[in-house]
């Protein structure tokens, strides 16, 4: 199953071959136009299904308590200030229980995993729920539940995106990295604009009880999962420190690994351009109107990777995964930086979603890389990493490029961060070969 040209990677697993109640017979090939869709082998095979039609319904459901909590803070405060720092309290218990959940997922049933958790997201969903049906208007239960919540999610995470490997074959990993992709960036389309819709219809309460039964949608497809206990017949561990530090040395000894996650840190941290869209709205584009602009800008990037996961049979059989990671960084960029040299809002916006769909390319292969390129009593650490350095580099960025964009204006600071981010992705790939010389 493994064809491989990959420096300093260990293939020695116990068993390479997906865990599906009943494979389906491989599917026949793709002419004419459907090359070009999205690749949907993997939905062929139950299990992988199940967990996929989970995702659907978790996009959503999540973008509507996301929206829910910042507006009952601010409802209940009046301050954009509290609003960060509830957004604080979520990140810090995710980031420390995504790097746990990574080392929990090595050491335990992945699918006993995904039950606890879920349902754990799911109480709390009903605890928000309850503290605003009874009118308690507290901040700190709402943060304390939010604390609560994106623990549950750093626990979960690791353990669903490590499951992948073992439902789906090697050479299909890419095709189920962009149908997963392409459902939460869907939900972050149409979770907050069906939150609009449903608060002055239903109420805010409702909308967190919405988010709960969905989950239970979430709870019945993760229970009907195969058993996915760790594999190989070696001693038990326990998820502790000494696994966490034997994570990040595994990945400081494979250099395609941590050119991976370099790869993400480099394009998020120096391209993502999303704090200075108020400035570029109230000013740059204030002509168009500031609340359209500004609603257009933050929909660009994630409408051009749903386009991109759509039309992603163009990219999903390709075997040089490290190239493509390359080159989506790069693309992605080039369009951040012509975003930022564009005085139209339009052009700015198209620039954006050609970011998206190079923003997908890279979710793609990247999520491919660290899958196949792991042993499978590695890969829950490694998603737990992932997941905290997905979600902690856009924040850095947004602390970089606010800076930034008072200093030197936002058209300036999202130019340079584009530029900055080709410099940098093309510098590595030149004087590190592993991520060039990667393919299955």
């Amino acid at each position: 199953m493994y064809r491989a040209a990959r420096e300093s990677v260990d293939t020695s697993e116990s068993s390479t071959e997906p865990d599906t109640d009943s494979p389906a017979a491989p599917a026949p090939p793709r002419r004419g136009w459907r090359r070009w869709a999205m690749d949907t082998r993997p939905l062929r095979i139950p299990a992988y299904r199940r967990l996929w039609s989970s995702t659907i319904v978790t996009a959503v459901g999540s973008q509507l308590t996301a929206v829910a909590v910042p507006k009952q803070i601010y409802d209940i405060t009046h301050s954009s200030a509290w609003v960060g720092y509830a957004s604080l309290a979520g990140l810090v218990p995710m980031v420390v229980f995504a790097l746990w959940g990574g080392a929990v997922a090595d050491t335990v049933d992945r699918r006993k995993l995904l039950l606890v958790t879920n349902c754990g997201i799911a109480v709390t969903s009903l605890l928000f729920w309850v503290q605003a049906a009874t009118g308690l208007g507290s901040v700190a239960v709402l943060m304390v539940l939010l604390a609560a919540q994106q623990a549950f999610f750093g626990l979960n995470s690791p353990a669903r995106s490590a499951s992948i490997a073992r439902l789906v074959p090697t050479e299909e990993l890419p095709a189920a990295n962009a149908l997963g992709s392409t459902v939460l960036q869907t939900g972050l389309v149409a979770g907050p604009l069906l939150a609009g819709v449903l608060i002055p219809v239903i109420g805010l309460p409702e909308l967190y009880l919405v988010d709960a039964l969905a989950l239970c949608v979430t709870v019945w497809a993760v229970f009907r999962l195969p058993a996915l206990p760790p594999l190989g017949d070696g001693p038990a561990r326990r998820a502790g420190v000494r696994e966490i530090v034997a994570g990040f040395r595994y990945i400081s000894g494979r250099q395609v690994l941590l050119l991976s996650f370099l790869a993400d840190i480099v394009a998020m941290v120096f391209g993502m351009p999303r704090a200075l869209f108020p400035q570029l709205a109230a000013q740059t584009y204030s002509s168009y109107g500031e609340g359209l602009a500004l609603g257009v800008l933050f929909a660009g990037i994630p409408v051009g990777a749903v386009l991109g996961g759509l039309f992603s049979g163009v990219f999903s059989r390709a075997r040089r995964h490290g190239w493509m990671v390359i080159g989506a960084v790069v693309g992605w960029g080039v369009a951040v930086a012509g975003f930022g040299l564009s005085g139209n809002l339009w052009l700015a916006v198209a620039f954006l979603a050609v970011g998206g769909v190079a923003d997908m390319v890279s979710m793609v292969f990247r999520g491919a890389i660290l899958l196949s390129a792991a042993t499978d009593e590695m890969r829950g650490r490694m998603q737990g990493v992932f997941t905290v350095v997905v979600a902690g580099g856009p924040r850095l960025a947004d602390v970089l490029h606010g800076t930034a964009g008072s200093a030197f204006g936002p058209r300036a600071a999202a130019a340079g961060g584009g530029v900055l981010v080709v410099v940098v992705m093309l510098a590595l790939a030149a004087a590190l070969p592993a991520l060039r010389r990667y393919r299955i």
